[in-house]
């Protein structure tokens, strides 16, 4: 009985996942796109009628953005610039940076990197992103590469649970994990409103993630991972067809973004709560939930409502992809959560836009520039992503973290949290 309670235990520690740090890409300030060049450059371009520059317009007024956000300069400047080699260079930008910044910050070699693993929707090279760092960084002929695109916003969460899979079958092992949404050839120049609003809502950014299955890492890493939980529906039409990439009736390609989005996150999020809330929750929620779900399916959905779990019994800290304000205040609304639960979430939004998969990474950095991160918290990281998918993670702070010189809030911190007017 001893041998198997030791053989177990040791199991258990052969197969954690360490994240043992991460980096934040910083656009320049040169990259700052404020609301009035925005419109600015939309009414110098004469591609849209006064009905979609008005439309866009609203949608930058109530986005919850600064004037700090960023776009590559191709974004920026008149007239706009797409090209393959403008996106190459968006991506080189982006990644290279973060990875190197990363891979010094921990004194890694990149030849000590076992797997790498990148995520990027639109923008799929050939050779792939995974391709270019390895030829960049002159990484190790046998590295595990892989590259993961159309996956949208929970994109970053899908590449953790891979590099745990693989982590776990390649023990003693490094994984070096890059997120980046490149918009350089986004940008859309039609009139179909539902594909206009990713020009006004993503904006530049990416974050780099080094996690170990190593032992040595257990005492220097930030977190270890405790839960990955995820959600599809791609098998519904509707969920299958709210982020869509397709051209519109003018043969132009853009990514229709369907009106009824926020509800599809509410029904997917539920979902993936129904399954994260069994191996996160504390015994006497399960309970509660449980109860909830049996009075609902006796008595019938419509006489009574389930439950929503108090995820803060289990969380001392959320971060809510910044997809957009409507989400992140259903989501504050839906678990019940207060303003400071969400404050990173809608900070991260005002000051650096919606990034992608790396949102949750931003919100992140922001706790710990804060001082907010423990020893022994929890923290819930959760993103939704074309599908329609829903991504959690539960990372488990191992060490005290926070103050440090190279995290893109560091000199911005103290101006945070800041008022934002209610969407009207």
């Amino acid at each position: 009985m001893l041998l198997a309670i030791l053989y177990l235990a040791y199991r258990k520690l052969a197969s954690a996942t360490y994240l043992v740090d991460y980096a934040c890409y910083r656009p320049p300030n040169s990259n700052r796109i404020p609301m009035s060049m925005f419109i600015e450059h939309v009414l110098l371009e004469k591609q849209f009628d006064d009905t979609n520059i008005d439309f866009q317009t609203k949608i930058l007024e109530k986005s919850g953005f600064s004037e700090e956000t960023c776009l590559h300069p191709s974004l920026c400047r008149l007239p706009r610039t797409r090209s393959l080699s403008l996106s190459k260079e968006e991506a080189a930008t982006v990644m290279f940076s973060m990875v190197a910044d990363l891979l010094e910050k921990k004194g890694i070699s990149p030849k000590a990197i076992n797997i790498l693993i990148t995520n990027c929707s639109i923008y799929c090279p050939t050779p792939s992103l995974s391709a270019m760092i390895i030829n960049k960084f002159k990484m190790r002929s046998n590295i595990m590469g892989y590259n993961l695109s159309g996956m949208g916003c929970s994109a970053g969460i899908t590449a953790v649970g891979l590099a745990k899979d693989l982590l776990r079958a390649h023990p003693n092992s490094l994984a070096l994990i890059v997120s980046s949404e490149i918009l350089s050839q986004d940008w859309y120049d039609g009139k179909d409103r539902s594909m206009l609003l990713t020009n006004c809502l993503f904006r530049m950014g990416g974050a780099a993630l080094l996690l170990s299955s190593r032992n040595q890492d257990k005492k220097t890493a930030k977190y270890a991972l405790q839960h990955l939980v995820r959600t599809n529906r791609a098998q519904d039409d509707q969920s299958y067809k709210c982020v869509f990439m397709d051209i519109d009736a003018e043969n132009k390609t853009g990514v229709f973004i369907s009106k009824g989005i926020v509800k599809e996150a509410g029904e997917v999020l539920k979902a993936n709560m129904a399954s994260l809330g069994p191996l996160a929750l504390p015994l006497s929620e399960k309970l509660h939930y449980g109860l909830s779900m049996i009075r609902q399916k006796t008595r019938g959905s419509r006489s009574s409502s389930l439950l929503v779990p108090d995820f803060k019994r289990a969380f001392q800290h959320f971060c809510i992809h910044a997809g957009g304000r409507a989400v992140i205040l259903a989501i504050e609304k839906s678990l019940k959560l207060t303003k400071e639960d969400v404050e990173a979430s809608t900070m991260t939004l005002h000051r650096f836009g919606n990034t992608s998969s790396s949102t949750v990474w931003y919100e992140l950095c922001y706790m710990e520039a804060k001082g907010r991160m423990r020893r022994g918290d929890q923290v819930w990281q959760v993103a939704f992503g074309s599908g329609f998918k829903c991504n959690s993670v539960v990372w488990k702070c191992v060490r005290e973290v926070g103050g440090e010189i190279k995290n893109p809030w560091s000199d911005i911190i103290d101006y945070y949290p800041i008022d934002i007017q209610p969407i009207a």
